[in-house]
């Protein structure tokens, strides 16, 4: 499987709902809370083209989006596949 990274605060439902997907999949991830380090935050900006919701999500290095873009995928049939070797 690719590395997924995901960008997070603690209280955001949305973070919840696409780990809880990644989970049920049994995908392993990297997970970054940005809820108080601004350069993180600030980071993860710079990787998501600018976008400060969170979730953000990486797979493989690529920028997926966040939590509906992640479950959008996988209702489509296309999460699997990109999340493989």
């Amino acid at each position: 499987m690719k590395t997924v990274e995901i960008y997070t605060t603690p209280i955001c439902p949305y973070c919840l709902a696409a780990k809880r997907l990644l989970d049920r999949k049994g995908v392993a991830y990297q997970e970054t809370d940005v809820s108080r380090d601004p350069a993180l935050r600030e980071a993860m900006m710079e990787r998501a083209g600018g976008r400060r919701s969170v979730p953000q999500i990486f797979i493989g290095g690529a920028h997926v989006g966040g939590s509906d873009d992640i479950h959008l995928l996988d209702r489509e049939g296309r999460l699997d596949p990109m999340l493989a070797d």
